[in-house]
């Protein structure tokens, strides 16, 4: 058992894990060589696996996912790194277009993963802090994991690059550094497209994913304290989506509020409403209520970023109305 493991290590040791267990898997990205990653993700694979297995590249994101696509449908099993996700629409004509229809178009698998760090918090500015899962949840073809825990990101890591699918993985970069947990030491996995109920709960349901989950945590938490057993669902992959989970915790809580930091018009938050609502719409006892970022880009201000972010604070609000509905 690996103690204290942050999300970074985790992620770093699923990544130097597959490439030792598979000579096919190997990475490519800017900087993930010489350098060890943007945020050091890939720190000692360069003089470890060589030159041939890490691979540096120009800034070319649409180069990356190009070779990369062509690197898996020669049998490899590239992980490409974005330095950061907002970077990732430069790449996105290959991704959407090309990668996530080969499977439907002539049966081609494409095992890739493109590694994309995203999320606020760190004072990044509308470039460098977006989350944009969303682009590529409505896009068949695609999976889509955004884990919240180092056990979750190393095992969905594992398992996206065992995945003969393209896999978007977004890491949010707030948890890199912040958030630890020990892991086992042996192998494993964690399945795509199950949600999971981190906490369990009789008067409401929080469904959330990523760097949410710790704030629906701390308020299920304080809101204990005033007597509501809250219930946290974390869908860990939205593509393809755990609606049954979702679905089974409302039934048993009839209340329901939806997190998420992505911008609100769009967000996850509409799907999983009118999923809930065609599924379980005889067992709510209130309205869906959901919690996100407002619809403008995200703010450089570090006051100005604060009051764009969903928080802990903000959940308990909403989640106090809607537990005394």
């Amino acid at each position: 058992m690996a103690a204290g493991t942050t999300y970074l290590e985790a992620i770093r040791q699923g990544i130097w894990e597959e490439m030792e267990r598979d000579p096919d898997v190997f990475v490519i990205g800017e900087d993930v060589g010489v350098y060890g990653g943007a945020f050091k993700v890939t720190a000692g694979m360069f003089e470890h696996f060589g030159d041939r297995r890490v691979v540096d590249t120009p800034i070319s994101e649409e180069g990356i996912v190009g070779a990369a696509i062509g690197a898996g449908l020669m049998g490899l099993r590239p992980v490409a790194e974005m330095q950061f996700s907002d970077f990732i629409s430069c790449g996105f004509d290959q991704i959407v277009n090309f990668a996530a229809k080969c499977h439907y178009r002539w049966n081609a698998a494409v095992p890739i993963v493109v590694r994309a760090p995203s999320g606020g918090g760190i004072h990044g500015g509308p470039f460098h802090s977006q989350n944009p899962e969303m682009w590529f949840v409505r896009t068949p073809g695609l999976k889509v994991v955004c884990p919240a825990t180092p056990y979750d990101a190393k095992g969905l890591i594992k398992a996206a690059i065992r995945d003969n699918d393209p896999v978007i993985f977004f890491e949010h970069k707030a948890l890199y550094r912040r958030v630890k947990e020990d892991i086992p030491d042996e192998d494993y996995t964690v399945p795509l497209g199950r949600a999971k109920v981190v906490r369990e709960g009789k008067d409401l349901t929080i469904v959330t994913y990523g760097a949410m989950v710790w704030s629906a945590l701390e308020a299920a938490e304080k809101l204990a304290e005033e007597g509501a057993s809250i219930e946290v669902v974390d869908l860990r992959t939205l593509l393809p989506l755990d609606r049954d989970t979702v679905c089974d915790s409302v039934r048993k809580t009839s209340k329901v509020l939806l997190v998420h930091e992505d911008t609100r018009t769009g967000g996850m938050a509409g799907e999983l409403a009118v999923s809930i609502t065609e599924r379980v719409f005889e067992y709510l006892d209130a309205p869906i209520v959901r919690v996100t970022a407002p619809d403008t880009p995200v703010p450089f201000s570090p006051p100005l970023e604060e009051a764009f972010l969903p928080n802990t604070e903000k959940v308990i609000e909403k989640a106090r109305w809607l537990y005394r509905y």
